[in-house]
């Protein structure tokens, strides 16, 4: 893998994480588009690990925000817990989803014909909505659909939080603090798995990678609570349904994608 691959994969990362357009699902079409072995344990160890400059430019941006209460890191681990069990448990099932590009192209296209009808299915907001653990555990549960690659857990995370009465800017904001612990515990996971691919050769990958993915996440997410407060989801989901059709359609035709 060149440094060139690494600031693209990296670049994709950061735009897609905290968009709804499925951040999986863009990585494994990105890494597959630059002809990278998608088996090989560095990859995918890489790929896991480039998401904590993801995860930083949340705790950057939301500083303020973020460290709270206890009863607050409280609720987010309530929210997290049904990932983490589900995760551990069929870690290798979701594994084997991941190279399916049949599932991954299907799950773009619905998850942005759902995205077509969101503002409008869940426009009903409570005003100084506050969070309670019933209500973020209903959120958890429901990020765990997006361990369906191509689902994208930003949408299934604000889709949940919206289904609560949130508006879309605070489920958004939800959806950014619940990535941590949720991110964070998959790129553990994937880390002592596969902590021995990190030879010193390769350490300055994992360094550009997470320095670039820092920086495009902090952009990517000024730009999304901005058009989702005034525009909402339709363009995201017109975007996932091109997307996932065209995949379809070049699978229809007989090129052969593999994603792993």
């Amino acid at each position: 893998m060149s440094i060139l691959q690494v600031i693209i994969i990296a670049i994709v990362e950061g735009i897609t994480e905290f968009l709804p357009i499925s951040s999986t699902g863009h990585m494994i079409i990105t890494e597959s588009i630059l002809g990278i072995d998608l088996t090989d344990p560095f990859i995918k160890a890489f790929t896991v690990s480039i998401q904590f400059g993801a995860i930083l430019s949340v705790i950057v941006l939301y500083w303020k925000r973020f460290f709270q209460s206890m009863d607050f890191y409280y609720k987010l681990f309530v929210a997290f817990l049904p990932a983490a069990i589900l995760g551990f448990t069929l870690h290798k099932y979701i594994e084997e989803l991941l190279g399916n590009v049949v599932v991954v192209a299907t799950t773009l296209l619905l998850g942005g014909i759902l995205l077509l009808f969101v503002d409008k299915w869940f426009n009903k907001v409570e005003e100084k909505k506050e969070m309670t653990y019933l209500t973020a555990l209903k959120i958890g549960l429901i990020q765990c659909i997006s361990m369906i690659p191509g689902v994208s857990r930003s949408a299934a995370t604000i889709v949940g939080g919206m289904s609560q009465k949130f508006s879309r800017t605070a489920a958004a904001e939800f959806s950014f603090f619940l990535a941590i612990p949720t991110m964070f515990g998959a790129m553990v996971l994937e880390l002592y798995k596969n902590y021995k691919v990190f030879t010193p050769d390769k350490i300055h990958y994992l360094i550009v990678g997470n320095v670039v993915a820092f920086i495009v996440a902090a952009l990517a997410i000024k730009f999304f609570i901005t058009y989702l407060t005034k525009h909402g989801f339709k363009l995201f989901g017109y975007y996932r349904i091109i997307a996932g059709l065209a995949i379809l359609i070049l699978l229809a035709l007989g090129y052969d994608l593999k994603f792993a």
